[in-house]
């Protein structure tokens, strides 16, 4: 009992804490002053049914278009990709479709494709999202107001959308986005994440680019890595002007592909953000332990955690400019429990690492 004692009064003394950092207030971004030229940079692999949804928001950017270039490098698709942006950009000169089939130095796959890309831009910062994404009208100034003199790289904040079960991932998104972005604030560098995230040249161009890094399928965390260690600042911002909202993966068997790649780049994070998320499991091992705690103390244990986990995510949808409904945010516990053990099985599971319609194994990047 001593020991569950200790563990929940720990447990929800950090909830705490990570609360008051939630709201605590952040500075706010300042506005341009001018208008620099951007290049956004999107890899594109067999996404003829998402990629029309992405280039119709970035059509609607609220930024000049003269001062906007958008290279889509397409990566051998076999079905109807470069159809599909050839005839949505061909009366829009601000977008360029790029066929990549070579390799450059080490990169290969997304990597390669973002290193040819980066060396066909022509500004002097890359803004990067995945042909899934829909990022908002602002977003392009929002991102570039996040990143004065000396800052490398800079995260906005995604989600998802579609049915119940896209809506969990979204939470999913915001969750782990937003404690990422508070340990950030206390200057710990965490990860940049890839779907939507600005990246200077001079900051790219000091790592020697993809082509030069070993190649990784985490390809965002191991780029920002390489930036943090050439000195570069870094920023996760959360905010609606730079919400980006993805298409979700439609099955349990797409998201178990998914989550083992990520679960290939989590290894590599600092330990303070795997104290955070493996504490979650040690939660529901000590609550269930036989014994260690008293049956009529269950339930408010688990009620009280569901309500912090609750208010996170409320505080989090408010920060991003999001809603969700009550139903979805309690039901997202759930779901956070069912799909932990899946993906941890499953990512034990001695198969390879799907991306793309490519296969990787566990030992590759």
């Amino acid at each position: 009992m001593l020991f569950a004692t200790v563990f929940f009064s720990v447990f929800f003394g950090i909830y705490a804490l990570v609360l008051v950092l939630l709201v605590w207030p952040r500075p706010v971004l300042p506005a341009l002053t001018s208008f620099p030229r951007v290049s956004i940079l999107i890899a594109a692999r067999n996404e003829e049914a998402n990629i029309e949804r992405c280039l119709r928001a970035l059509s609607r950017l609220n930024y000049p278009a003269d001062k906007l270039e958008i290279l889509i490098g397409d990566d051998a698709s076999t079905d109807d990709t470069m159809g599909v942006v050839q005839r949505f950009i061909a009366d829009k000169p601000q977008f360029r479709l790029l066929p990549i089939r070579q390799k450059l130095g080490t990169a290969r796959g997304k990597s390669n494709v973002l290193a040819h890309l980066s060396r066909a831009a022509t500004a002097d910062t890359f803004l990067i999202t995945d042909a899934d994404m829909a990022p908002a009208p602002d977003w392009v100034q929002t991102m570039l107001a996040a990143a004065p003199e000396g800052v490398g790289v800079v995260t906005g904040i995604t989600t998802a959308g579609g049915n119940v079960f896209g809506r969990l991932q979204g939470l999913d998104w915001l969750f782990g986005l937003n404690l990422i972005r508070l340990l950030t604030d206390l200057g710990l560098p965490i990860t940049a994440v890839g779907n939507n995230m600005l990246v200077t040249r001079a900051a790219y161009e000091s790592i020697g680019g993809y082509e030069a890094l070993a190649f990784s399928i985490t390809e965002d965390l191991q780029l920002f890595e390489q930036i943090v260690r050439q000195g570069w600042g870094y920023r996760n911002i959360i905010t609606p002007k730079a919400l980006g909202i993805s298409v979700p993966q439609p099955t349990v068997r797409h998201l178990l592909h998914q989550r083992k790649r990520w679960m290939k780049g989590t290894v590599r994070l600092p330990w303070q953000l795997g104290l955070l998320f493996s504490s979650y499991g040690f939660f529901y091992t000590v609550l269930g332990w036989p014994g260690l705690v008293p049956i009529e103390l269950i339930v408010s244990l688990y009620a009280a955690k569901v309500l912090c986990q609750t208010l996170f995510l409320t505080i989090t949808l408010r920060q991003a400019g999001h809603r969700e409904s009550l139903g979805v945010l309690l039901l997202y516990d759930v779901y956070l429990l069912a799909m932990s053990l899946a993906v941890l099985a499953y990512t034990a599971w001695p198969s390879l690492i799907l991306w793309k319609e490519r296969r990787y194994r566990w030992a590759e990047g």
